[in-house]
């Protein structure tokens, strides 16, 4: 199955999903951040693209040196993968979403730009 809509807003109808990497303690999520997108993982939540773009603080001690996701930890990966997987599965519900690709930062910048595009249209269209 092939995700359509990357950059999100004409996948899940969502605004694109960040996380980023830091060894800092961030006590909300409603702050803005110097943030470096290393890559991404291409999720499929419902037959729906659903991308999350991953960064890195920029200047964070323990992540800053990151410019692409695959020189992250393995376990680093599997743990991203798993949480978004499973962070809105609910007991004995059926699986809904599934990593479909992990990609680098030459991908990562596409999909914002994609992103930014699409939510240029939607504006425009208001």
């Amino acid at each position: 199955m092939e995700a359509t809509g990357i950059g999100n807003i004409k996948g899940d109808g969502d605004p694109l999903d960040i996380l980023v990497l830091t060894e800092k303690v961030i006590p909300r999520g409603d702050i803005l951040v110097d943030a470096i997108p290393i890559g991404g993982l291409r999720l499929l939540d419902k037959d729906e693209a659903d991308d999350k773009i991953i960064a890195v603080l920029k200047g964070d001690q323990l992540y800053g040196h990151f410019t692409d996701i695959h020189q992250l930890p393995e376990a680093i990966i599997n743990r991203l993968t798993h949480y978004f997987v499973t962070y809105k599965q609910l007991p004995e519900a059926p699986k809904t979403v599934e990593v479909m690709a992990v990609y680098g930062q030459d991908t990562a910048f596409e999909v914002i730009l994609a992103g930014l595009a699409d939510y240029k249209e939607l504006v425009e269209e208001a």
